[in-house]
């Protein structure tokens, strides 16, 4: 099974023209994020058959910039958000290394896919592009990589995402939850929940590799 495969089947069975046509129409009058060409990133990145975990955000980044197809990452010239550092300063207590870059493209490479449930927006209007249709697609890959795949985390922060555990078959997955890296929750259960460990001990506990949550760049304690 590969991506070409679950888009194909998901078309199939699903009619995406209305939301096709509204994001043509969205990208020739609007400005709209991430780039047309950065929409699929996380797939392109993280091949189906290399998903070991699933990160699910919301929709992306409504700041020039910043949005480029991965949830929670950040182009490097883009503004650094509050999330993403509350995510390193938890990674940092839980593993010991401190990240300063402001993408994840290492991490999709590692095999984690960075999935928001929404894949654009448009520019400073959050959640703009809510209700179009991208939900049902992103539900159906939620799904996909559930049955198909074996041993995969989700790791699931804020009820949003947490919503989404009725798609992944928890007998063969391990699901991590807590509230959302977002400074108005990171101190309600965030900090402390140790998910970059956690998510290593199932992987190898199943004899995956684990994920390199560090990466080159990092300083490691």
């Amino acid at each position: 099974m590969n991506w070409s495969e679950v888009f194909h089947d998901i078309t199939s069975r699903h009619d995406f023209k209305a939301m096709h046509d509204f994001l043509d129409k969205e990208y020739s009058t609007k400005t709209v994020y991430p780039d047309k060409e950065n929409i699929y990133q996380a797939f392109d990145l993280t091949p189906f058959d290399k998903v070991k975990v699933v990160i699910i955000g919301q929709d992306p980044y409504h700041g020039p910039k910043q949005a480029h197809g991965l949830a929670f990452s950040v182009q490097p010239e883009g503004k650094f958000p509050p999330s993403l550092r509350n995510m390193y300063k938890e990674l940092e207590d839980d593993i010991g290394c401190r990240r300063t870059v402001s993408h994840l493209q290492d991490w999709a490479r590692e095999g984690v896919l960075l999935l928001n449930t929404v894949l654009t927006v448009r520019k400073g209007e959050a959640a703009s592009h809510r209700n179009i249709g991208w939900e049902v697609f992103t539900d159906e890959i939620i799904k996909a990589v559930s049955e198909y795949r074996d041993h995969v985390v989700f790791i699931l922060w804020g009820k949003p995402a947490q919503q989404k555990e009725r798609l992944i078959d928890t007998s063969k997955h391990a699901v991590i939850k807590s509230v959302h890296p977002s400074p108005l929750s990171a101190y309600r259960g965030f900090f402390g929940s140790k998910p970059y460990s956690k998510a290593n001990a199932y992987l190898e506990k199943f004899g995956e590799t684990p994920i390199d949550w560090c990466g080159e760049e990092a300083q490691r304690g």
